[in-house]
């Protein structure tokens, strides 16, 4: 028996470059300032919170909260939780509660 066949399986992703994995949101949310960002369908944009960057993450933090278009990316599913993994571009804007 192999030694890595008793470990068990790491699910966390490790984006690499400018990439960013972001944990959508699936409440509609609203700032201090009154701005509402829904999280329904009917909207181009979602909201999340980043959860991991890679090496070029230009100004983006694990923790933030994003705003993306809602076709950004690609949906991963990580131990029956989806998450997005994205390019740092295709956000939109960090949002400040």
């Amino acid at each position: 028996m192999q030694e890595h066949d008793a470990r068990s399986i790491d699910l966390t992703l490790e984006p690499l470059d400018d990439y960013v994995v972001v944990q959508p949101s699936d409440e509609e949310s609203e700032t201090n300032l009154g701005l509402i960002i829904p999280a329904s369908r009917d909207t181009d944009c979602r909201t999340g919170v980043v959860t991991a960057v890679g090496s070029d993450p230009a100004g983006i933090e694990p923790g933030d909260k994003v705003l993306y278009p809602r076709e950004a990316g690609f949906e991963v599913r990580l131990g029956g939780a989806a998450v997005k993994v994205m390019r740092r571009g295709d956000l939109i804007a960090r949002v400040h509660d």
